[in-house]
């Protein structure tokens, strides 16, 4: 039985990032000293971000050989070149589920369950929220357990996790202050039908006053009408659709606007409304995530999520942004507009009616990161700041992205 390693913070950035590109970057696997710096060094994905230099990186690894956790090998492509490849899978006979938690264990430290489920997806593709929890728990498990559950602290929705394999910082929580790691897959807990479930029945219940209190509230908007201007400019008389739309109003703008628009909505109750208020308008009930193709055309020339992503999880958000894609036209707009923040927000009441709903905000980078790696172009995204005067509690993320021609 192979002894558990107590591996330095250098050492673990290191076989993490090795771990990590062998697996996203085959081509490029064995690594050069200089591939390994920049892996360790780069700004995503990493927790914290450091700033290694070749001579740091190239002594690490030369104690990792020492140990047996990386071996070398040479290329010869004209010149010999000396690279890395790390050992640690092999010699803790990692399954490809348990080698993608160490990985990202390695890179970014203590995690819930649910983070660990996202930040794992280009590693391994986890079913569901439970695969990871048994996952861990195996590697809890094990005569040399490699990871450990951490106490619940403070404001944390569910607990962290954290490798065995060298010491770890574990920033304090202090009450009331610092956010700790934030658990978005939280929303899935009960299934995502039971989810849907409770959106539903909660802007049934305050669909009237919903529809009252939005009633124009784009005049007091001029950032969110300038977005919707370009929406229309770019679209002319081709359809574009807005999914989400809850009692009509942004599908209804457009439409004046001189645009083919359809709105879509999960809650029947909304769809009424929006008929009821802008009957020349086209209103159904559907779901964003089986978005399909215009009858009137070969793809949308537009599609809105205005604030329609804000009950899913994390780990749905990157086959959400692909279903609103898919059926877009070539170099059809793609815009987003979400809560941003690190937090999931639960209310029981909203409007003066009783609810069962949580509100998912999500980190800009993320948002624009899964846009990207959705093959969009031509990302663009804006922050604003909450408008007090309207009641607004949270920032504001939108994102505008294109389809490739």
């Amino acid at each position: 039985m192979s002894d558990l390693p107590v591996l330095t913070a250098e050492e673990q950035r290191v076989l993490g990032s090795l771990l990590e590109k062998e697996v996203t970057v085959p081509a490029s696997y064995p690594m050069t000293v200089t591939a390994v710096r920049t892996a360790c060094n780069q700004q995503s994905s990493r927790e914290p971000v450091v700033d290694y230099d070749d001579d740091l990186v190239h002594h690490t690894l030369r104690d990792l050989k020492q140990r047996d956790l990386v071996a070398v090998t040479w290329e010869d492509h004209g010149r010999r070149t000396l690279k890395y490849l790390q050992k640690l899978a092999v010699r803790f006979d990692l399954a490809d589920d348990e080698r993608a938690l160490i990985t990202v264990l390695l890179l970014r430290g203590p995690q819930p369950p649910g983070a660990l489920r996202t930040r794992t997806e280009r590693l391994h593709a986890f079913p569901d929220r439970g695969a990871v929890e048994a996952c861990l728990r195996r590697l809890a498990e094990r005569a040399q357990p490699l990871v450990q559950e951490l106490p619940k602290q403070p404001r944390e929705q569910d607990a962290r996790w954290v490798h065995l394999l060298g010491p770890v910082d574990l920033p304090a929580v202090p009450s009331g202050s610092a956010a700790p790691a934030v658990d978005r897959d939280a929303v899935l807990a009960g299934g995502a039908e039971a989810r849907d479930a409770k959106v539903r029945a909660s802007y049934a219940a305050v669909a009237t006053a919903y529809a009252e209190a939005l009633t124009g509230e784009l005049a007091a908007l001029p950032f969110e009408r300038w977005l919707l201007d370009r929406v229309a400019a770019h679209a002319g008389t081709d359809p574009v659709v807005e999914v989400g739309c809850g009692p009509g109003h942004v599908t209804a703008y457009l439409a004046d606007a001189g645009v083919d628009a359809t709105g879509l909505d999960l809650t029947p109750e909304m769809v009424a409304l929006a008929r009821e208020r802008y009957p020349d308008g086209v209103y159904e009930v559907g779901d964003l995530r089986s978005l399909m193709r215009p009858v009137n055309g070969s793809g949308w020339a537009a599609v809105l999520g205005w604030y329609s992503l804000i009950h899913l999880a994390a780990s749905e958000l990157p086959a959400a942004v692909e279903a609103l894609s898919r059926p877009m036209r070539p170099g059809g707009l793609l815009v987003l507009a979400l809560h941003a923040g690190s937090e999931v927000r639960h209310h029981d009441t909203w409007l003066d009616h009783e609810v069962d709903l949580d509100l998912v905000l999500h980190e800009p980078a993320d948002v624009v990161a899964l846009v990207e790696r959705a093959g969009l172009v031509d990302v663009e995204w804006y922050r604003r700041g909450p408008i007090i005067a309207r009641g607004e509690t949270t920032e504001r993320l939108y994102v505008v992205a294109r389809t490739p021609r």
